[in-house]
């Protein structure tokens, strides 16, 4: 598949490039030489080249956090939206959605290196809202860190914590090659979330 990537030269970009190409892609460097958009860019940029990829007709892959997907419900192409491309970190919400009905409360603490723009992460809010919505969330920046999440569910006598860490950007490459894999199947409009394709 030729593949618009977004953000080439950023933080994840610079890792999944590679990765798209090791996994049968050919970047190009035009929207219209385009069978699919990625977008891995800023909040500010990423619903506007949404919307360029949208008017010439060729579907996305959007792991930018951070922004307004909801004028994008009923665009004429698909755009795949997820917070997180990570398959553990899936794993991770669909697990703590499961223990959140055995478990009377549950706080997230999510953790990011200190350039990260946006605080609570996409995944934290997704996450929040796979347990119901009304779940503390915390969040911390600092250099050192990449991505982790750990979910602390306690009831009485006991406490459960699972926990994802992406230690490297690389753990993304699989997730969103499995998006572009499933896209052409995806319906019209937005669909969020990683684990709708597992």
């Amino acid at each position: 598949m030729k593949v618009l990537l977004n953000g080439r030269a950023g933080k994840v970009g610079s890792v999944l490039g590679p990765g798209l190409e090791a996994g049968g892609h050919t970047l190009v460097d035009e929207l219209g030489d385009a069978d699919a958009m990625v977008d891995f860019t800023q909040p500010d940029a990423a619903a506007a080249n949404v919307r360029a990829a949208v008017a010439a007709g060729v579907p996305s892959v959007v792991g930018t956090t951070g922004w307004d997907t909801s004028e994008f419900a009923d665009a004429p192409v698909a755009v795949f939206y997820a917070p997180n491309f990570a398959i553990g970190a899936v794993l991770m919400m669909r697990f703590a959605e499961e223990a959140a009905q055995h478990m009377e409360h549950a706080e997230i603490v999510e953790l990011h290196h200190s350039s990260k723009l946006d605080a609570p992460s996409g995944t934290a809010k997704l996450t929040a809202e796979r347990l119901g919505g009304d779940v503390p969330i915390h969040s911390v920046r600092l250099p050192g860190l990449n991505a982790h999440q750990e979910v602390i569910l306690g009831s009485a006598g006991q406490v459960l914590t699972i926990r994802h860490d992406a230690i490297s950007r690389e753990a993304y490459t699989p997730g969103v090659l499995l998006a572009l894999e499933r896209l052409a199947s995806l319906p019209p409009g937005l669909t969020v979330g990683l684990d709708r394709l597992l």
